[in-house]
């Protein structure tokens, strides 16, 4: 029990010190406890109120008399508050209605001043937005007249430095959404403005190219005259005095040559006056800006290769005209005119190595279109204009940094077709001067006409007589021939100037063409003249002298050639003109055919030969037809005789060519008239016509003997005739006996008789008699000596043919 007296004062101490919040557990404590001890705890709970409420009260009755003192104040002070509270109230009346235009005074200078702060705001704020405002003005004002590139810039400038400070309005948003599509139509736009820059420049390429040559055509003719003008002062400069004049008059020349240029280069519009190349200057600034420079240079490039393809495609009627060939140079040449001048101007547009590769895959091109069309050209002068087009065109492009070895490869290829149709115009000349020549001598009047031939060809004779009137030994033709010679070599070397060889290979050049002239087009045009059929035998003997006459003309061509190229014959690689052979080898065809034209004049004589063969006996005088035939080679021989023999050359020539014609006339006819004798359709020969034919012989021998051409040596020419001759004479003597036993034997008399030939005519002979025989069969059998004779010829039938078995076997 007096335990647990301490522990109630322990929980009524922690009640009254702890927070009333806390105190559950003290209280739940209290009933934790023994039995009774709630009854316990409520007695001394009320223990301790009641010794609270004394203390209370002795606190209460010690301070009383105060409480009552300061109640008794209170009062005192009321009657006081109400006169104070009646006066704050009328005050606060007073001040309230002296307040009230003070506080509109008040609430107005607040509105203004929320006013002032607003307009504050809004200066500040539309001084951010003017600028972006005026800066977007700018713009639409730059897109309007089109300066597209200022127009970016200004874009650029709206986007990093004006629109971030007034990003958070509207229109800011409005004009941000706005900023890609300008730059699209911009876009668009430039490549508009290029697309029509790439068809101006189409269009106007060849004017471009036409400019460009004819600048790079001046420029080459004044350089030329200036060097030509620099030598002539070399040479006057020699000394002093003259020097001072020359050099006057030399810059008075060159004055004027500066002011004629000056002239032309005014009058010559450049590229950059024909073609505005602004567009294609935005277009890039434009590409490169929005960051797409790359893109643009692709689409350039690409569209620039198409319009090279098709400027690279020629006409097909191209190779018809020299214009044509210009307006395609032209063409070409503005094209990489324009392309030279983008690369000097725009970084990295196009680069070199691109212009190279456009210009290689260029040049392959234009090579092989001008292979191919020149081979079309068949007029010397188009293949000659288009050579003096391809080396302004190559000398132009040059000028621009372009390599043009190629082109003048080609043109040695087309020096070869230049040559081939200069061949070909040269041989129609030649036709026409053949044609047109009379095959005589050329009849010289007086000592004028004689200089005038002379000046045309360069005939020398020595021994030739001065008098006049005379007729030189060739034709007209021959100083025809020899000036158009000289003028192929003119046309020649014309192809060969400019193209920048040196005059060794021009030399070699001209002599090469000047053989192929010779050794083809003028020795292709003799043996066709001499082949026709209307050139007879004068003409044919007149051409053998023509030929031998330009034959020694070629020695003179060849210093022609050296005058020319100023490259001496004696130079170790100066090739020869091959004339010799050409004309050797025309005299020897002309001699051919002035052989077998006789032959052919003796076989029509003989096909009008009508002997008859069953005749008994001769008419006592030669057939007509022989003897028509004899006298037309006794004056065809004549014609030798008249053959220009003003010195020995021409003497042994001519002597020559009649002594081999006359022997392979003589030669010709006795094998005619054998071939007559052994014609297999002839069946009989009587012995009259034996006797007629021998006499026919005789007259060939006569002709022979008669020394129709002077030079052949005893009977040398009679000896055409020893076979006929032999046979006539065994058969005419009948002495069969002798050519049997003699035969084989070197001194035989019938030795040029063949025993094949001998039977052949015998057995015609044997027929001719017995169809005589038939005829006169009534006294046949009185005539005993023809029987005999028939007899004998069997005999000698037999025997010929064991001669010629046995010749067969030997065979």
């Amino acid at each position: 029990m007096a335990e647990s007296l301490p522990e109630h004062d322990r929980i009524l101490q922690e009640i009254e010190s702890t927070d009333t919040a806390c105190v559950g557990p003290t209280l739940r404590s209290v009933y934790d406890d023994q039995p009774n001890a709630h009854q316990k705890f409520m007695e001394k709970l009320d223990a301790c109120i009641r010794n609270h409420d004394r203390e209370i009260e002795k606190m209460c009755n010690f301070h009383h008399q105060g409480f009552v003192d300061a109640i008794t104040e209170l009062l005192k002070v009321r009657a006081d508050a109400e006169k104070l509270k009646v006066q704050v109230t009328d005050t606060n009346r007073r001040l309230q209605d002296a307040g009230k235009e003070v506080i509109s005074q008040t609430e107005e200078i607040i509105r203004c001043r929320v006013q002032q702060r607003n307009i504050t705001t809004v200066v500040e704020k539309l001084q951010l937005c003017l600028p972006v405002l005026e800066m977007y003005s700018k713009l639409k004002e730059q897109m309007n007249v089109k300066r597209y590139y200022s127009a970016l810039k200004t874009m650029e400038q709206l986007e990093n430095l004006y629109l971030p400070r007034v990003s958070q309005y509207r229109f800011c948003q409005i004009m941000i959404e706005n900023l890609p599509k300008l730059r699209e139509e911009i876009k668009e736009i430039s490549m508009s403005d290029l697309k029509d820059f790439l068809e101006s420049i189409r269009k106007h390429s060849d004017r471009i190219g036409e400019t460009a040559m004819k600048q790079a055509q001046q420029q080459k003719t004044f350089s030329t005259t200036l060097q030509k003008q620099n030598n002539v002062n070399y040479g006057r400069n020699m000394h002093l005095g003259r020097s001072r004049i020359s050099d006057s008059k030399n810059e008075m020349t060159l004055k004027r040559t500066f002011e004629d240029d000056d002239e032309h280069e005014e009058e010559v519009l450049t590229a950059q006056d024909l073609v505005d190349f602004s567009p294609v200057y935005r277009c890039l600034h434009i590409y490169s800006v929005l960051g797409d420079g790359e893109i643009f240079e692709n689409y350039y490039r690409k569209q620039r290769r198409k319009q090279a393809r098709l400027v690279l495609q020629p006409q097909s009627s191209m190779h018809e005209t020299v214009e044509g060939y210009r307006r395609y140079f032209s063409q070409i040449v503005g094209f990489f005119v324009v392309e030279d001048h983008i690369l000097h101007v725009t970084q990295g547009l196009v680069t070199r190595t691109y212009t190279d590769e456009l210009w290689n895959m260029a040049l392959s091109k234009i090579v092989a279109v001008l292979r191919t069309h020149s081979s079309y050209c068949t007029d010397p002068d188009l293949v000659l204009e288009l050579k003096n087009l391809i080396v302004v065109f190559a000398d132009t492009l040059q000028g621009y940094g372009f390599p043009v070895n190629r082109l003048f490869d080609l043109l040695f290829e087309i020096r070869d077709q230049y040559n081939e149709t200069l061949l070909k115009k040269w041989s129609g000349l030649f036709r026409d001067i053949f044609e047109a020549d009379n095959y005589s001598p050329i009849p010289v009047a007086n000592e004028e006409e004689y200089k005038i031939v002379i000046s045309k060809f360069p005939f020398q004779d020595p021994e030739l007589d001065k008098s006049f009137p005379k007729k030189l030994p060739m034709s007209q033709s021959v100083p025809q021939i020899y000036m158009q010679v000289k003028e192929f070599i003119y046309a020649s070397l014309k192809f060969s100037e400019s193209l920048h060889r040196s005059s060794t290979e021009i030399d070699d050049m001209l002599r090469k063409s000047t053989n192929l002239l010779l050794t083809r087009t003028l020795s292709s045009c003799l043996q066709n003249l001499i082949k026709k059929p209307h050139i007879g035998l004068t003409e044919l003997v007149q051409i053998i002298i023509n030929t031998t006459h330009l034959e020694q003309a070629c020695k003179y061509l060849e210093d022609f050639i050296s005058n020319i190229t100023n490259i001496s014959q004696l130079t170790v690689h100066t090739a020869r003109l091959y004339g010799l052979s050409t004309f050797k080898d025309a005299r020897h065809a002309a001699e051919g055919e002035i052989y077998t034209k006789l032959n052919q004049k003796i076989d029509e004589f003989i096909q009008i030969a009508d002997y008859d063969w069953t005749m008994s006996e001769s008419d006592g005088r030669a057939s007509g037809y022989l003897m028509d035939l004899i006298n037309f080679l006794r004056s065809t021989f004549q014609v030798f005789t008249h053959l220009p023999n003003n010195n020995n050359d021409h003497a042994a020539m001519s002597g020559k060519v009649a002594q081999t014609a006359c022997m392979s006339a003589c030669q010709h006819l006795s094998m005619s008239l054998m071939q007559m004798l052994l014609d297999s359709e002839l069946k009989q020969i009587s012995m009259g016509a034996i006797q007629q034919f021998n006499l026919d012989v005789i007259q060939c021998e006569l002709f022979a003997s008669s020394e129709p051409v002077p030079g052949f040596q005893g009977d040398t020419l009679q000896l055409a005739f020893i076979d006929l001759r032999q046979l006539l004479d065994l058969f005419m003597v009948w002495d069969w006996s002798t050519y049997l036993a003699d035969y084989g034997q070197a001194t035989s008399k019938y030795l040029r008789v063949n025993p094949s030939t001998a039977l052949t005519l015998l057995e015609k002979v044997h027929r001719g008699m017995k169809d005589s025989s038939k005829k006169n069969n009534i006294f046949a059998q009185f005539r005993k000596n023809d029987r005999d004779k028939q007899k004998l010829i069997e005999t000698v039938v037999k025997q010929l043919r064991s001669l010629v078995n046995g010749m067969s076997q030997h065979t």
